[in-house]
């Protein structure tokens, strides 16, 4: 039975993954401005943004039904209950005990799948449009993450988050050379399931151009607020997934004080770097046709098909 002290940390580790959610799209806003010759706004403007659209009234179709207006409330417990079984700057999670990754990627599943039913249930042309893209892309998104997850799984014994994490945190890429292969695909993953150049260009709202902004254009006020403040917590958790398996260097493996403040400014470090890193990779590529898409995940399934292959020889 987890102690208090580890409870108090877990919940202290979903904190962080809350309030530092807004921060690292701010990060990402600034970096890619910077790149292309612009000031651009403050990396805190996206907790602006949020404190805005609270104070703001709603507008609803009266076209839309229950669905429409569940689907923000549905998709901010989803990433928020993620969010609990994340190790972010201690190895352990105690809330572990009663989910795992594949758990983690049933809740992104299920925001997704009231975010396109969102889209269609307001009867706009534009969030029929982009739900039909949405429902492409995760189509082929989602067997892709599982490969990954399970080269991650086969090589360090388990899909628990803190067995994954605290097994490689004890390990290095050159007895795995599989891993690498995973961090690939995965991170090709991530870049589709966060919206993300080539996939998506998630500061544009043209039409030719849009697949997430389509099915939450017609959110306003507080339902957009967690809209987006849902979208940066899954964000954060792919990007905190991505740092913790395949670089977990300064990740803490005990409670000492001393030992968590180095965890913790060693995640801050690297979810930073991260951020940045994505923003970079953004700003030097266009956008994909989005019939060309299906090849930039096949090359994700590959590498992740590589990987499983190494793990048998």
């Amino acid at each position: 039975m987890p102690s208090i002290t580890m409870i108090v940390i877990g919940l202290a580790q979903v904190l962080v993954i809350l309030v530092l959610a807004p921060l690292l799209t701010g990060i990402i806003r600034k970096t890619k401005a910077r790149t292309q010759k612009r000031i651009g706004a403050s990396v805190l403007q996206p907790y602006y943004d949020l404190l805005k659209l609270v104070r703001k009234d709603e507008i609803v179709s009266d076209q839309a039904s229950w669905i429409f207006r569940a689907c923000p409330w549905v998709n901010f417990a989803a990433m928020t209950t993620a969010a609990f079984f994340i190790p972010v700057f201690l190895v352990y999670t105690p809330f572990g005990l009663v989910g795992d990754l594949l758990l983690v990627v049933g809740l992104f599943a299920l925001g997704r799948f009231f975010t396109m039913l969102a889209g269609l249930d307001v009867a706009s042309s534009f969030g029929g449009l982009g739900s039909s893209r949405e429902m492409m892309i995760s189509a082929l998104l989602e067997p892709a993450l599982f490969l990954s997850i399970f080269v991650v799984a086969i090589t360090y014994g388990g899909t628990n988050l803190s067995t994954l994490i605290g097994a490689s945190s004890n390990a290095s890429f050159l007895p795995h050379p599989q891993i690498i292969f995973a961090a690939i695909g995965l991170f090709i993953i991530i870049l589709g399931e966060t919206g993300r150049l080539p996939f998506d260009n998630p500061a544009t709202h043209l039409e030719l151009t849009m697949v997430h902004e389509t099915m939450i254009l017609e959110y306003s006020g507080k339902s957009l607020a967690l809209m987006e403040w849902s979208q940066s917590i899954k964000q954060i958790i792919l990007f905190t997934l991505m740092v913790n398996i395949f670089v977990p260097w300064g990740i803490s493996s005990s409670v000492l004080l001393s030992s968590l403040a180095v965890g913790f400014l060693a995640f801050i470090g690297k979810i930073s770097l991260f951020g940045i890193f994505v923003a970079f990779s953004e700003s030097s590529v266009a956008k994909w046709r989005l019939f060309r898409i299906p090849d930039l995940i096949a090359i994700a399934i590959a590498t992740s098909m590589i990987g499983i292959v190494l793990c048998y020889l």
